[in-house]
């Protein structure tokens, strides 16, 4: 049966980790649910930006104790991000984000994140988009399904204020913006709120 990806970009992390929980009582396993979420503006991001290692080691161990039992967000964990800053994450966007970023290559892990999202078959422009959103503030939700559960899937993840990425893509290029820049300087907390008016929210 064919596999797809589906993701949403959430601007309330709130938001995001209330579908995660609506899609594993839907019975979606965690082993396909990721969670990427933009963790700046909390007090830790200062110290956490010059750790990166250090963060996306604690990102493994996280990523080993998903599949524990004890839902996907019990084992959600931190790291930098080159060009986005500190993220928790957890599912299986993990491992390739903490194994890049502990290797130290600039760029490297915002690679991953959308290298991943690609190889999984989201489209390389949507993936940028969703790379830019974390990084404006954002937290990205992904599920890997196949057509039996697809519609589930999508009715849950919908039914979040969810960013349309086209609308987003549209916003950030009249601005002048191309593609996901890791060498971008971080984004602040008071740009992510400016940023929250950018595109339509929408609860379908």
């Amino acid at each position: 049966m064919a596999q797809r990806t589906i993701a949403r970009l959430y601007d309330s992390h709130t938001e995001a980790t209330e579908v995660v929980r609506a899609l594993e009582a839907a019975g979606v396993p965690h082993d396909d649910i990721s969670i990427v979420a933009n963790d700046r503006g909390n007090g830790r991001d200062r110290d956490r930006d010059s750790h990166a290692g250090e963060g996306a080691a604690t990102g493994a161990a996280a990523g080993a104790a998903i599949g524990g039992g004890a839902g996907l967000l019990a084992g959600i964990g931190s790291l930098a991000i080159p060009g986005i800053g500190p993220v928790v994450a957890a599912g299986w966007l993990v491992a390739t984000l903490a194994g890049v970023a502990a290797g130290g290559a600039a760029g490297a892990a915002a690679g991953g994140l959308i290298g991943s999202l690609t190889k999984e078959g989201v489209p390389e422009r949507e993936a940028h988009v969703y790379a830019e959103g974390v990084r404006r503030g954002g937290s990205l939700v992904t599920v890997r399904t196949d057509d039996a559960r697809a519609a589930t899937v999508e009715r849950i993840v919908n039914s979040g204020n969810h960013r349309d990425w086209q609308e987003r893509d549209t916003a950030y290029r009249s601005e002048g913006w191309d593609r996901f820049d890791p060498d971008a300087p971080a984004w602040e907390p008071r740009d992510a709120q400016l940023d929250r008016s950018v595109g339509t929210t929408h609860r379908r």
